[in-house]
């Protein structure tokens, strides 16, 4: 499959124990390719409950945080631009993520691949019960 970057919701589903998302972290985490944006880390962080804290952080020390550039953070505002001449609307968060992605040419491994295909990233479906 290639280098992935996993979006939060991934993550999030992992840690709530939801379907098979465990299994296909462990497989694909053994071959050393997971990656995540500060942005997802900011994101999980910010939602986290009280006892997931451990865990939560634990996770994210195991994953490969990519931070954002000033490139990522130029094509990521041009994604939004683009987007919005088009009337489709690109969350900050996700446009970022996108942009990491582009840059890196990295996979998003999301719940919603159509958020990161609408904007040129290539994506993963990922459901619950993977």
């Amino acid at each position: 499959m290639g280098e992935l970057l996993l979006d939060t919701n991934v993550l999030v589903l992992h840690l709530r124990k939801r379907g098979s998302v465990t299994e296909f972290l462990l497989k694909w985490g053994q071959q050393d390719n997971l990656h995540i944006s500060v942005v997802t880390r900011t994101e999980l962080i910010a939602g986290m409950r009280p006892r997931e804290e451990r865990t939560t952080m634990d996770l994210l020390a195991s994953l490969h945080n990519l931070p954002i550039t000033p490139a990522i953070a130029d094509r990521a505002g041009r994604l939004i631009y683009a987007k919005a001449r088009q009337g489709i609307q690109v969350s900050f968060p996700d446009a970022l993520i996108a942009a990491t992605a582009l840059e890196h040419e990295l996979i998003v491994v999301t719940t919603n691949a159509r958020h990161f295909e609408e904007v040129g990233a290539r994506a993963q479906e990922l459901r619950a019960n993977c």
